[in-house]
């Protein structure tokens, strides 16, 4: 079973920026569809982005497109979030998951989670 470590969250104010990073612990990550998430607090945790094992198809939600790039590396077994022009609205502890689809379908395998609090 594929363990997954994030990191990369913290404190920024509104239009700044953070990447986040998804370390996976085995190298079948590199087989896997990869996906972010995130909760807010009190919210159903969200799909936010997902890439697929080669990096060649990515998918993102309206809220956050154009803003958020999700990518990954492979030879390092990491994903990445890069995300710009925050929003108080992003403001939540965001997960990476193993995904079955693009669409972020199944998650599972999470990761312990990120705070990034975005302030106006």
């Amino acid at each position: 079973q594929v363990q997954l470590v994030e990191s990369g969250g913290g404190l920024v104010q509104a239009g700044g920026s953070l990447r986040l990073s998804c370390a996976a612990s085995e190298r079948t990550f590199r087989t896997y569809t990869m996906g972010w998430f995130r909760q807010a607090p009190g919210k159903e945790r969200e799909f936010v982005a997902a890439i697929t094992w080669s990096g060649l198809s990515t998918y993102y939600v309206d809220s956050v497109k154009g803003r958020f790039t999700i990518s990954r590396d492979n030879a390092k077994n990491t994903m990445y979030l890069q995300m710009n022009s925050l929003k108080p609205a992003d403001t939540a502890v965001y997960f990476c998951a193993v995904v079955d689809t693009i669409g972020g379908v199944s998650p599972r395998y999470w990761g312990q989670g990120t705070q990034v609090t975005v302030s106006s």
